[in-house]
């Protein structure tokens, strides 16, 4: 067991699996360029815009759960002062390793007087607490969703469900104690709290239901029906995807598993080439998104440097 996850920890054998997921997705696009094509054309430019915006909201969302936790934990951080520090270290995900976004929010909270155990902390809560709820919207939508994938998959829901006693903050608390041991981690000073697990898991909700809009959008775009149960089914397919790339550890920011895990969810509402290009058009959207937060972060980080260095100077 030791030896599996030390290959599947290996970096050749993430690059290897980012450059097949890559190279697959090329050739898919390329076969299916007509249907893809013909799909988009059906996309109006203001729907397009519609789900970027969405797509905006929810990683907005996502930076206000973490810092949620930050806050639980005794740190507190401005909306301002969160940007750079999420924002960038989000760029991690993209590498192949897993860890490299929990890295770098360590080393980059060091600036804000953040120690770097609590850092750890914050982004491994805000992850767990984003598998359970994502987990469990993803069950829940296969209770209103007319997918296919969803009704033959119904038993999710008796596995989704129940991992919401996770989320009770003393289990959460010797889960953190638990796992902290293992690693060999120094404590953590402060619980969470029940206050803070509710505000968190608020965040996430909202957001999983956000990406969900945004993939809805695109899809009622493309000619699915504009129901709510459209909505229920992309809001449970998103959260199902990203839970299922999050976990295939060799998949750096779940790229193939996610895409393929959406597809099988949207079966049957709109045909393949639609399909093919809302999940495209979803981690392309994603995807600038993280790199236009990481832009600004970076030049925010930039423009307070030069402040402090000229007030130092004046000083």
């Amino acid at each position: 067991m030791k030896r599996l996850l030390a290959v599947l920890r290996s970096p050749a054998v993430r690059w290897t699996f980012l450059a097949i997921a890559g190279a697959s997705i090329v050739w898919f696009i390329y076969t299916n360029a007509a249907d893809i094509g013909e799909a988009l054309g059906r996309l109006s430019p203001w729907m397009l815009v519609a789900a970027g915006l969405a797509s905006v909201v929810y990683v907005l969302m996502t930076l206000e759960a973490w810092r949620h936790v930050l806050r639980d934990l005794g740190a507190r951080l401005t909306f301002r002062s969160a940007i750079p520090l999420f924002g960038v270290s989000q760029l991690g995900k993209y590498i192949p390793g897993g860890v490299w976004n929990i890295a770098a929010a360590a080393e980059l909270g060091t600036a804000h007087g953040i120690p770097r155990r609590h850092s750890v902390a914050a982004m491994s809560l805000a992850l767990l607490v984003s598998i359970i709820s994502g987990t469990a919207v993803g069950a829940l939508g296969f209770l209103v969703s007319p997918a296919p994938l969803f009704a033959q998959w119904g038993w999710v829901l008796w596995v989704g469900i129940p991992l919401l006693v996770l989320l009770v903050p003393p289990v959460m608390n010797r889960l953190i104690a638990f796992a902290w041991r293992l690693a060999r981690l120094e404590p953590l000073e402060t619980a969470v709290s029940t206050r803070g697990v509710a505000l968190v898991t608020g965040w996430s909700v909202l957001a999983w239901i956000v990406a969900g809009g945004s993939v809805a959008i695109l899809a009622i775009g493309m000619g699915a029906p504009a129901t709510w149960l459209t909505l229920a089914q992309c809001v449970g397919g998103y959260a199902l995807a990203w839970v299922a790339g999050f976990l295939f550890v060799i998949a750096p920011a779940g790229v193939g598993v996610r895409e393929v895990v959406l597809a099988a969810c949207l079966a049957g509402t709109v045909d393949q080439g639609a399909v093919a290009a809302i999940v495209l058009l979803s981690r392309l959207l994603l995807t600038a998104v993280d790199l236009g937060l990481a832009g600004i972060g970076a030049i925010d980080t930039r423009i307070v440097a030069r402040r402090e260095g000229r007030d130092g100077a004046g000083a």
